[in-house]
């Protein structure tokens, strides 16, 4: 087959790419800017267009346009493939129908996927399951790619409810980690968000459940555990729940009848994925740790067990706020979150960068309603502050900062940039 991908360098679509090219399918594709994942593709032999994204690109016929749920119907290669008749799916879409095909393990939750999917795709791993694997994150057991392939029956993807995207999927093994109130821009309310998780649970033959989020789901293919009354597996991640991750992993492991000593085995040697509390205390005299987190919960939880496994260091925070309609939504739980971690000393100082905006994804309105600054003065702390560039942020550093301290780099944004930043700009 001849597949183009429009938005190709995105976290989950790359991978889809790197499953056909290496089943040896012809693929293309366009991005706007480049990146570390473009070039693993070209590499394996895809041909990428960098820049915008131009009707030209799609002169010639291909059997299937694969396009990113980010691209609005204004995009010109969209546009030109409808016309054309050529056959179009979102990435959700092609996902879901190559899960078809295969004996699909789909995590979702408003929190922990990324985690807990490498968490199972190791375990599957370890017991010579040889699983496909797709997953939103890069992983050190994966080469630092985003994307595992098996010569297995088994297929485990990260499944995420933004825009209902899991709903796609017709899982043999859907795991919904927890449900919380997220993507108010397209849900609206939790209530919504409860139904959309219920739906996932309907769509699964079985779906896996933490007994604390038993009743938001009515179906009768639960499989509930209590994590109060399971044995905490030993890992080398700090985090309670992280420990809840493993957990769902094992409990995993357990429906497909593999060995709790295989189980176990796996999860020890697991050393975390990109951007999940990923540390680095050799760059600098103090230790750097990049967090992905975003939402209010996984804020508290993450600034919590850093604390935990740094007891008598000085914490510094540097938080962006991903997209703006989230920032508005959850208003007053980002407050609290930050409120409670300074209130606390879980950290020493929050410094909080501008928000990140999706293009697209925002409206007007909201971005006049809210910014980084009016959550710094709702936070009402002296030790919250606003930063409102990588140079202040990089001459606060430089202040103060010393030998042993912790600088956690918060957000799912291009605040991870600010890490490079900082290695750049080091003397």
């Amino acid at each position: 087959m001849r597949i183009y991908f429009i938005g190709i360098g995105g976290i989950g679509i790359s991978a889809l790419a790197k499953y056909y090219l290496l089943k040896g399918n012809e693929v293309y594709g366009s991005d706007v800017v480049n990146s570390d994942l473009i070039e693993e593709m070209q590499k394996m032999g895809a041909k990428i267009n960098i820049g915008p994204q131009k009707k030209e690109n799609l002169a010639s016929d291909f059997d299937l346009v694969v396009f990113t749920p980010a691209v609005k119907n204004g995009n010109e290669e969209y546009l030109t493939a409808k016309d054309k008749g050529m056959r179009l799916l979102s990435y959700p879409e092609a996902l879901g129908e190559l899960s078809k095909s295969m004996f699909t393990i789909a995590i979702s939750g408003t929190h922990g996927k990324s985690t807990t999917t490498t968490m199972i795709a190791l375990l599957l791993k370890e017991a010579n399951l040889d699983p496909t694997v797709i997953v939103g994150t890069k992983v050190k057991e994966f080469g630092n790619s985003n994307f595992r392939m098996g010569k297995s029956k088994y297929l485990v993807i990260e499944a995420c409810e933004y825009e209902d995207s899991f709903l796609n999927y017709n899982p043999d093994i859907g795991v919904i980690l927890n449900i919380e109130a997220d993507h108010l821009d397209y849900f609206k309310t939790f209530e919504n968000v409860k139904k959309s998780f219920e739906k996932f649970a309907l769509q699964s033959k079985k779906v896996l459940l933490e007994k604390t989020f038993e009743n938001h789901i009515n179906s009768n293919n639960k499989v509930v555990f209590d994590k109060e009354k399971e044995i905490k597996p030993i890992l080398n991640i700090p985090g309670e729940f992280n420990i809840t991750n493993a957990m769902f992993a094992l409990n995993v492991a357990k429906m497909l009848n593999i060995k709790d000593e295989t189980s176990l085995k796996a999860l020890s040697k697991f050393n975390g994925t990109w951007r999940r509390m990923e540390i680095d205390d050799t760059s600098f005299d103090f230790t750097i740790i990049n967090d992905y987190g975003h939402h209010p919960t996984a804020i508290k939880v993450t600034l919590k067990a850093i604390k935990e496994k740094y007891p008598t260091k000085d914490i510094y925070c540097l938080f962006q706020p991903h997209q703006y309609e989230r920032t508005f939504n959850l208003f007053d739980d980002f407050k609290d979150a930050f409120k409670k971690a300074l209130e606390f000393n879980f950290v020493k100082k929050v410094l909080i960068y501008d928000i990140y905006t999706v293009k697209g994804r925002e409206s007007e309105e909201t971005l006049k309603k809210v910014n980084s600054e009016k959550l710094v003065q709702a936070i009402n702390d002296k030790n919250c502050l606003f930063i409102e560039s990588f140079e202040k942020a990089n001459e606060f550093v430089k202040n103060n900062l010393k030998k042993n301290d912790v600088l956690v780099i918060m957000g799912a944004g291009n605040i991870y940039d600010f890490y490079e930043y900082l290695k750049l700009n080091k003397n």
